[in-house]
């Protein structure tokens, strides 16, 4: 490897000897963009002498008689805001420069920049503002949008990518988002499917957009998942929509489906006002944390006949779900802890309920999915670890579903 030999500090001092306030060296006209200019255009000029075979005003010694032919012009936007470059051309057209392509508007990293900025829930009009500000450079929002735009086809193929063969437990749920369909602004769902795999490391199964929801829709996006390679899931938690245990079971008759509690406790509460809502929780978390089903149904019969006259649709509710509230009563407390609730998959909502916030509407479905799947992108990159006591949760899966647990 070759090494380079250090800027002196001659060199150094001289470049500086006007300098007197930051501005003088990272501003508009500052050094740093001035050198900038001169070493490009000084690199673009060698490259053009390696293309031709001999130097600027020396004589052509190439056989086809090729030599320089003026220059052309083009200002590249980047972090020292707009850069004017002077590009030397050849006689013949064949110069294909290698610091800056031809078509080249931007600083190679600029469009990671939009793109982050985009990921994080920024609107058009607030990148451009931020990219004004922070690198003095204007930029359109067509700019923008064909920047975010390509990111929708690294979408489609992480939406098509298959998946592993099984994952112990799957979350699905869902966020809501307004869309403008056919000119009338829509509510749609966003559905998300989060699996554990057998590592114990969460990952984002895909994203879909229902146009109408019920039991068809989420029979498409299992049957998707089943068409992607995954082939077993061992249990299934969800929120409760009507439809959606029965759409997982019939792509996964064996699947266990884990009603989340957290959300049956959330939706009992609605029923009860401030004074009593304290007192009702703790009612309800005497079902759930029981240590057996059986135990679990004594102390449902207790909430009737305690609360049945005040609030008669919380225990009817929890009655008419008990078949699937009830599953993780066969488990342990390290697999109580993953599959009683939608936590895991309510923690990216949750995230991405803030990427949304600053927007009334998104204009169509892919301007929804580009976002979503940045903002993802960005979450599932926080995902380093398995989950808390994961080796005996998989140990118990070992035991417990022996037979359809793959081969390590």
């Amino acid at each position: 490897m070759t090494t380079r030999k250090a800027l002196s500090n001659e060199l150094i001092d001289s470049l500086l000897l006007d300098y007197k306030k930051p501005e003088d060296l990272i501003g508009e006209n500052g050094l740093l963009k001035q050198l900038t200019k001169v070493l490009i255009e000084r690199a673009l000029q060698a490259e053009m002498t390696e293309h031709l075979g001999h130097s600027l005003h020396a004589p052509v010694i190439n056989a086809s008689g090729n030599a320089r032919n003026g220059k052309s012009r083009k200002t590249l936007k980047g972090d020292f805001g707009d850069l004017p470059i002077e590009i030397p051309r050849d006689r013949h057209g064949s110069f294909e420069p290698q610091l800056i392509s031809k078509h080249q508007t931007r600083w190679t990293g600029f469009d990671d920049k939009i793109i982050s900025l985009y990921s994080r829930g920024m609107t058009v009009r607030e990148i451009q503002q931020h990219i004004g500000e922070m690198y003095g450079t204007d930029i359109s929002s067509t700019l923008i949008s064909s920047v975010t735009d390509a990111v929708i086809d690294e979408a489609r193929q992480w939406q098509s990518r298959p998946l592993d063969a099984v994952y112990p437990v799957v979350y699905l749920d869902c966020i809501h988002v307004k869309v403008r369909d056919s000119g009338t602004v829509r509510n749609k769902a966003i559905y998300l499917a989060i699996g554990i795999n057998m590592h114990g490391e969460k990952e984002v199964l895909g994203l879909w957009i229902a146009q109408t929801e019920g039991a068809k829709f989420w029979l498409s996006v299992v049957t998707e998942l089943k068409n992607r390679g995954l082939q077993d899931i061992f249990i299934a938690c969800v929120d409760g929509l009507k439809g959606f245990p029965e759409a997982i079971e019939a792509v996964y008759p064996l699947a266990t489906v884990q009603l989340c509690i957290v959300h049956m406790v959330r939706n009992s509460l609605n029923y009860v006002g401030w004074k009593k809502r304290k007192e009702v929780a703790a009612d309800l978390k005497r079902i759930y944390a029981a240590t057996t089903s059986d135990e679990a149904e004594q102390r449902l019969c207790e909430f009737e006949d305690k609360w049945d006259q005040e609030f008669p649709p919380i225990a009817k509710s929890w009655r008419n779900n008990w078949s699937r509230i009830i599953p993780f009563f066969d488990y342990p407390p390290e697999i109580r802890r993953i599959i009683y609730t939608t936590n895991a998959i309510e923690s990216v909502n949750m995230s991405l309920r803030k990427v949304t916030k600053s927007r009334g509407s998104f204009p169509h479905d892919d301007a929804v999915t580009k976002l979503f799947y940045l903002a993802l992108r960005n979450i599932s990159k926080k995902w380093t670890q398995p989950l808390p006591d994961w080796k005996p949760a998989l140990n118990r899966f070992t035991i417990q579903f022996e037979g359809r647990m793959p081969q390590q």
